[in-house]
């Protein structure tokens, strides 16, 4: 199922072909650093750098015999190497290659991811932009709250997306770490140096201390990065699900010529796309718990959290790259309903002006606690009565004690909520 989802480009970097071609990489630039140490021959360097190649077909025939990946790989270098291979792995341990080559698989993953998020960051952008002063009403606990534009939801959404991308770097750089110290950690068999070369070769950081294995609270950091841009992509689904009920049918999803939403209802146009990014949000919070649990291991490596790793680290990077891009595209092309909106923002006869009356009876001396029951009972007469709000705040005797007519149609118009839309605005530089 996971292939449906895959970019070419993410694909790649989870083949077995990527990865153990970056091991090998590993390996020969570890002999380069070790001839110039002076603890192999240098001669034996262009042998091996040109001889060294694998199949994954030779590997995988090996480790039917040795259940062993590393030592599959090693043995199938071997057999094309001939000689010089006695210095290829010298000193270093199955995870030494293993798990940097691991961070630079990751580090590829996020760059991609990385792109796709500035991607959604420009179209949020452009559409907060375009509906900057597109008014709607505001919801709180589902229910009408105040006026808002949906300008302002979309730059709310382009706030969290740079926060992701700047926890996104963080984590990218957190997991851009390699170790090539032996069997514990302790370069019992390896110079210091040879780690530190092939790191900057590789472009990453040498770990300052692991033990057999690169610690996994940096890999939990990575996933969790991913689960929590899921759930701010999940977020934005919501929302667009919600705001496509039929109830309310302010924005929806861009419906496709020759679309079908049911196979028994032909009128029938769902969310589907903003529901399987919900969906998929699910698996990526998922896997981040799994790689909680990889945290914890026993002394200084077990391989419990491997298997676990072979399946979460590509599902949840190919899963994401994918749902970054649906996201971009619904909101690129997402439908906007001003009139619905407009529609929808009357259809509480006023109510959600009340706290605007309530201020206005307070800048003229009544106690706040009074002007709200004040307020309050000709808002329940809307809306248990459906009495006209606007009209029976006029009426009532205590309040035209205090607001003339003139004052409580003041109160009415919406753009005194949207003044301040302007400044927030053009701290995105909009």
């Amino acid at each position: 199922m996971i292939k449906r989802y895959t970019n070419p480009a993410m694909g790649r970097i989870w083949t077995d072909e990527n990865e153990f071609q970056t091991m090998l990489d590993i390996e020969i630039y570890a002999c380069e650093c070790m001839a110039e140490l002076g603890n192999i021959p240098k001669e034996a360097v262009p042998v091996i750098r040109e001889k060294a190649r694998f199949t994954v077909e030779r590997i995988r025939e090996i480790e039917k015999e040795t259940r062993h990946d590393i030592l599959a790989f090693l043995t199938a270098v071997a057999e094309n190497v001939g000689d010089e291979a006695k210095y290829i792995h010298m000193g270093l341990t199955s995870s030494d290659v293993k798990d940097t080559a691991l961070a630079v698989m990751m580090k590829q993953a996020a760059g991609i991811i990385l792109e796709r998020l500035e991607k959604l960051h420009s179209v949020l952008k452009r559409r907060a932009a375009e509906h900057k002063y597109t008014v709607m009403v505001g919801r709180t606990h589902g229910i009408h709250a105040e006026p808002m534009t949906l300008g302002l939801k979309f730059a709310l959404w382009l706030d969290e997306t740079e926060r992701n991308i700047r926890r996104l770097e963080t984590a990218r750089e957190t997991i851009a770490v390699g170790k090539l110290s032996g069997a514990v950690g302790t370069y019992s068999n390896i110079d210091p140096a040879v780690e530190t070369y092939v790191c900057d070769k590789l472009g990453i950081k040498a770990a300052r201390l692991a033990t057999q294995v690169i610690q996994r609270d940096r890999h939990a950091e990575f996933l969790t990065t991913l689960a929590i841009i899921g759930s701010s992509l999940d977020k934005f689904a919501t929302e667009i699900r919600n705001l496509q009920r039929t109830d309310i049918r302010e924005a929806e999803e861009f419906f496709h010529p020759g679309q079908k939403g049911s196979s028994a209802m032909p009128h029938k146009r769902n969310p589907i796309t903003c529901e399987r990014i919900s969906g998929l949000a699910r698996v990526l919070r998922g896997n981040a718990m799994a790689s909680l649990e990889n945290v914890a291991l026993w002394h200084e490596r077990d391989i419990s959290h491997s298997s676990v790793e072979r399946v979460i680290l590509p599902d949840s990077t190919t899963l994401l790259d994918y749902m970054l891009r649906l996201m971009t595209d619904i909101i690129d092309k997402l439908l906007v309903y001003p009139d619905a909106m407009q529609a929808n923002m009357n259809k509480t006869g006023g109510l959600i002006f009340s706290q605007r009356l309530m201020l206005a009876l307070v800048d003229k001396g009544v106690v706040r606690e009074t002007a709200y029951v004040w307020v309050q009972r000709n808002a329940m007469a809307r809306w248990l009565a459906n009495a006209d709000f606007k009209e029976n705040v006029k009426n009532d005797p205590d309040i035209q004690k205090y607001l003339s007519s003139e004052d409580i149609e003041v109160c009415f118009d919406p753009s005194f909520f949207l003044r301040h839309v302007d400044t927030i605005m053009a701290r995105f530089g909009l």
